[in-house]
């Protein structure tokens, strides 16, 4: 099983920035897929971005311009470089992890865009 933490969610002015931590509790190269998902109040879950054990990414059409995942495999932990906030992006955002046919989700982290 893997466990994931996120972190670095927070109240953000609109056309600010924040960048958002996610630690994985075993090496993020034997894991197949990483990534974000957000859900927002009274909407689906959805799709950020990912990033696969190769570093190949991709992600969700509308945020490509504006958000950027990566990783640092020392630490086991995967980023989300937010820039350019807008109110439509509050949400809590999850870190999400694929590994041997199994799905599993972070507790989630806040996300507020407001002036």
């Amino acid at each position: 099983q893997v466990r994931l933490v996120e972190s670095g969610g927070g109240l953000v002015q609109p056309g600010g920035s924040l960048r958002l931590s996610c630690a994985a509790s075993r090496n993020i190269l034997a894991i197949n897929v990483m990534g974000w998902y957000r859900q927002a109040p009274g909407k689906q879950r959805e799709l950020v971005a990912t990033i696969t054990r190769l570093g190949r990414t991709n992600y969700a059409d509308s945020l490509k311009v504006r958000f950027t995942i990566s990783r640092d495999i020392a630490k086991n932990t995967v980023y989300l470089q937010m820039n350019g906030l807008r109110s439509e992006d509050t949400a809590v955002y999850y870190c999400y992890c694929e590994e041997s046919l199994s799905d599993y989700w972070g507790q989630g982290t806040q996300v507020t865009v407001s002036s």
